[in-house]
């Protein structure tokens, strides 16, 4: 059996450009695991192995990787950065144990490392930070660290200060050991000396240093006193308390360096190993019954209790489709049957393999910790839980967002037709944020997803990995309806002419819900009007209808049913006639009720240098935008705003025409607002005419 405190799972976030594949690189040479390195801007990074990752520099599914460093084992994911893709870290985060967040000494925090640290928070995965790119102009780590304090409201624990920083930025002082690190300028990682701290830099060492060891003793009471009492703590003393204080999330450790130049990673990997936690040190996943809440059972990693894992990830390649799961509890062997708790059909594992990125490595057996991919399960999606048939459980699955953005996309031949049922089965079972549905009016194909590069990147795949020639339409909104006003109606259906009738009448109200409150059904009939055991047809009745709004057929949200009373005939009411009667009594008060339609607004993060902020917030201004504050950082200003979706298409390209190239942004769903009249109008009218056409 293999020591589990020996197991590191860890995942590799941050924004966009913080250079986390870089590190991942960085980490795989010095591990062993790679002997030349690739770099993200030649498109050669191993974790980067999608055409679609080579060309744009970015990483957009989660790369896993195994590696040994100081006889430990990490199992190393390296998540995606950019904002359409937060499903990828979301889901990596869910499985593992700890996590290296990458800054940008330049850039700072950033938006997306925001987004990422309140999952991590979620997930409470203990954490590692390295604020990379110190080699950068511009670059400061103190800034960055204050940063971590103010944007993330965490609490950095500072464990090494750099030594010079952007050209002049040569390495690291260790404030346990009072040692430097300085690596030359071969760009070799190994090529590194030891030496004594330089002299400009002591009293600053002295006064982190105190910093440091008094911050890890709050965990420890004892040392704690006779620290007070003048007695210097040993370096055990130090690094447990530094490690539970970490697996506590009550600070995270400190690094810094420059991964692109080989300096500062060593000390990372060391963090990783007497820092973070071993499987058996975070708390168990809770188990969860048919209704999805908590049994007071837990996953405990153990390879001696019954088999539990969780599939977190599905990708297809050119062997078949991998499933990645993480194991929990017990022990997998090649040709046993696992049950999938969610469908209750069995699946045979037939083959088990290690992922380095996209080669392989056969195995035979796995265990409690490991995280290993397995070949052809046949109906097994992201968040299902496999587990020994004979004690079948459910882990807590995992929630995904609804997508905000819709095109439609079309075969240009008969022949592609069926080849694009087939890829775009595949490509929503790896992704559970990518949405597919047909019109069944048009007969076209609608993709749904999280922004525009992720539309953007699934119909790329769907022309050069499966080789469809396909046309796109424009992007739309998902635009919702909803009501204003609270109605009191009534509705009688009546059928009852010869044979056996159907009679079904109800009394009840229509009321705008709380926002994000979707729709809620509630009886208040006492004395057998309307029988007991039909008041579930009338809310089915009511909630079928949900989905087609009467403005412009959009889903209808946020509103109440209450159910006052009604009248029942002794031989001809039923479950159906009471359905029926729901479904008319919806078509007739919804329109008197004040129908609104409501649209997607977003959390817009705007980046900018200094001197186009006035032309960036007018331009936010124009698109309906609230602008909700600005923070001026060293190299330019973020603009934070709420702005409408259907504002916010094709935003890159001017944002790079009115700064010349230097802006960033990043936007993510935050909730629904009333769209203005004209706006309204515009889009019922659109849809009334898409209709007529069909």
């Amino acid at each position: 059996m293999t020591d589990l405190s020996l197991y590191r799972n860890i995942g590799i976030f941050a924004h966009v450009d913080a250079g986390k594949t870089t590190t991942t690189e960085r980490i795989l040479k010095l591990t062993g695991k790679i002997h030349k390195l690739g770099e993200v801007h030649d498109g050669a990074a191993t974790t980067d192995f999608m055409e679609q990752e080579q060309e744009r520099g970015i990483t957009i599914q989660s790369a896993a990787t195994s590696c040994f460093w100081n006889d430990h084992r990490f199992n190393i994911i390296d998540t995606p950065g950019h904002v359409d893709f937060t499903i990828e870290v979301y889901r990596s985060l869910k499985v593992l144990d700890g996590g290296v967040g990458v800054f940008c000494g330049s850039g700072g925090v950033e938006p997306q490392s925001e987004t990422n640290w309140r999952y991590a928070n979620e997930s409470e995965v203990a954490r590692v930070i390295l604020v990379n790119k110190l080699d950068r102009l511009g670059a400061d780590f103190y800034r960055v660290v204050k940063q971590v304090e103010d944007v993330l409201g965490a609490n950095p624990l500072v464990m090494v200060l750099p030594i010079g920083t952007e050209d002049d930025f040569v390495g690291v002082v260790d404030l346990l050991t009072e040692k430097a690190w300085v690596w030359d300028n071969t760009g070799d990682p190994m090529n590194y000396e030891i030496q004594d701290i330089p002299a400009d830099m002591v009293d600053d060492v002295a006064e982190y240093r105190e910093k440091l060891i008094e911050t890890a003793l709050e965990q420890d009471d004892d040392a704690m006193e006779a620290y007070l009492e003048g007695e210097e703590p040993s370096m055990e003393t130090i690094k447990a308390c530094i490690r539970k204080g970490t697996i506590n999330l009550d600070f995270f450790p400190t690094y810094c360096g420059s991964a692109f130049k080989n300096k500062g990673i060593q000390l990372v990997l060391d963090a990783v190993i007497d820092y973070l936690p071993s499987p058996t040190e975070v708390k168990p996943q809770p188990e969860v019954d048919d209704e999805g809440e908590e049994t007071g059972e837990f996953a405990i990693v153990d390879t001696e209790r019954p088999f539990r894992a969780l599939a977190f990830k599905i990708m297809d390649d050119r062997y078949g489709a991998l499933t990645f799961i993480r194991i929990y509890s017990g022990v997998l062997n090649k040709g046993d049957t696992l049950l999938n708790s969610y469908t209750g059909k069995t699946e045979r594992i037939g083959r088990m393999v290690e992922m380095h990125a996209d080669e392989r490595i056969e195995l035979d057996r796995a265990q409690a910790g490991d995280i290993i991919a397995v070949v052809g399960m046949k109906n097994v999606q992201t968040g299902h839980t496999l587990c020994d048939p004979k004690n079948p459980a459910t882990l807590e699955p995992m929630v995904f967002p609804d997508p905000v953005i819709s095109i439609a996309v079309s075969p240009k031949d008969k022949a592609g037709s069926e080849k694009m049922g087939i890829a775009i089965g595949k490509m929503v079972a790896e992704d559970p944020s990518f949405r597919v549905e047909t019109d069944e009016d048009s007969g076209e194909t609608i993709l749904r997803g999280m922004g525009e590069l992720h539309l953007d990147i699934k119909v790329d795949i769907l022309k050069r990995t499966h080789g469809i020639d396909v046309e796109v339409g424009k992007p739309q909104v998902a635009y919702r309806e909803t009501i204003t006003q609270t109605i009191e109606d009534s509705y009688t259906h009546k059928k009852q002419s010869g044979g056996s009738g159907q009679f079904g009448k109800i009394d009840y109200t229509i009321e705008p819900g709380e926002p994000g409150s979707g729709f809620v059904f509630e009886s208040k009939v006492t004395g057998g009007n309307v029988p007991r055991e039909f008041w579930p047809a009338v809310e089915k009745g009511f909630k079928s209808m949900v989905d087609t709004g009467v403005l412009a057929g959009f889903p209808c949200l946020d509103f109440k049913v209450t159910l006052l009373d009604g009248g029942f005939h002794a031989v001809d009411s039923s479950a159906v006639a009471f359905e029926i009667a729901a479904k008319a009594a919806y078509r007739q008060s919804i329109p008197k009720a004040g129908p609104q339609l409501i649209e997607p607004i977003m959390k817009v993060d705007v980046y900018t240098p200094e001197d186009h902020v006035g032309d960036v917030i007018g331009d936010l201004n124009r698109r309906r935008g609230m602008i909700q504050g600005q923070e001026a950082g060293v190299t330019g200003v973020r603009i934070k705003g709420d702005v409408p979706l259907s504002e916010m298409f094709g935003y890159i390209g001017d944002l790079r025409t009115m700064t010349s190239g230097r802006g960033q942004f990043s936007m993510e769903f935050s909730h629904y607002l009333p769209c203005p009249k004209n706006v309204a109008e515009e889009v019922i009218k659109e849809v009334q005419e898409r209709n007529k056409k069909k």
